[in-house]
């Protein structure tokens, strides 16, 4: 074989580790897929969480009885009227 097949066939190696290895190359390209995945998964759980807390700050802002519920099962408020049982073990 002559010089010149051994030197384009360096060629085609250098640059075929290039493709592959090399900045921008296919390894970087899956690597880049796998975290553009999981970001896209990410992305979804917070958008279903401010579709959530969009829905729960219309209830708050038009619903007197959904601020009631929350006011006597978080805060643990009582109406008056309302007769309260305190159990002591």
């Amino acid at each position: 074989m002559s010089m010149g097949r051994y030197i384009l066939i360096g060629v085609l190696l250098f640059m075929g580790m290039l493709i592959v290895f090399g900045e921008k190359g296919l390894t970087d390209y899956f690597s880049q897929k796998g975290r553009m995945q999981a970001l896209k998964k990410e992305n979804s759980i917070i958008q279903q969480e401010n579709d959530s807390l969009r829905k729960k700050i219309v209830r708050l802002q038009n619903e007197p009885r959904y601020i009631e519920s929350i006011a006597r099962s978080d805060l643990g408020m009582v109406k008056k009227g309302d007769i309260v049982y305190r159990f002591i073990e």
